[in-house]
């Protein structure tokens, strides 16, 4: 067998940093994966995960801002967009309790992975997301993704920020980590570059005038700007 061969799937997928501000200044949610976790065991991470194949049948309440959109599109399956989008707040509601939502009647059916989200009277909003990162897993690691990292502001959340009593239990640890400390905490590099840039970003407020890449698609890795 090849090594190209022996190469895991590149799976899309989606990364929510939620950011939420103080007297003491800006705060982020992470959590820490198990010890025994085939990917990034032990390591403190957003919430995220792939995107399934029910995301893009999921109606958003509200949809990415246009030039999100636009960014996701560049080098991607045209259309993708949304589903990141619905994948973001479903990692983030299965892995945190926490729902980034509005209320709202579901359009039809409640899939099963959204019923406890809708039993709170509330749809998926994606228009507090800003696309502001991404990146393709490097070969050689047991599993690789396309992640896209979502910047999104706490404030949004209809719910109480610090209760992750719906939480699953993917992610041990939950807490608001100071922004100034998170790159203290065991950090996958890519988290650590990811950190960087969004507590700039933060600092400066607004929106970022370019998305960083990084993309390990081909033989060699390549840092791009989507603009």
């Amino acid at each position: 067998m090849t090594e190209a061969a022996s190469e895991p799937r590149v799976r899309d997928a989606a990364t929510v940093l939620l950011v939420r501000r103080g007297p003491a200044g800006p705060s982020i949610l992470m959590g820490q994966r198990g010890a025994g976790a085939a990917f990034m065991p032990n390591k403190y991470v957003f919430p995220g995960g792939a995107v399934d194949a029910g995301d893009a049948g999921v109606a958003l309440a509200s949809s990415l801002r246009p030039g999100c959109l636009a960014r996701l599109d560049q080098s991607a399956p045209a259309g993708l967009g949304p589903a990141l989008a619905v994948a973001a707040i479903r990692e983030l509601w299965e892995e945190t309790g926490l729902a980034l939502g509005v209320p709202g009647a579901w359009p039809g059916d409640v899939p099963p992975d959204w019923e406890g989200f809708a039993a709170l009277g509330l749809r998926p909003a994606a228009a507090a997301l800003t696309f502001v990162f991404r990146a393709i897993t490097p070969p050689g690691r047991p599993r690789r993704f396309d992640a896209r990292f979502f910047v999104a502001d706490a404030a949004a959340l209809p719910g109480d920020p610090d209760d992750f009593s719906r939480a699953a239990d993917e992610l041990s640890h939950l807490h608001w980590v100071p922004l100034a400390e998170a790159r203290r905490l065991n950090l996958p590099f890519i988290t650590e570059v990811v950190l960087g840039e969004v507590g700039a970003l933060v600092a400066r407020g607004g929106a970022p005038e370019a998305v960083p890449f990084f993309d390990n698609s081909g033989t060699e890795p390549l840092f791009r700007r989507l603009v």
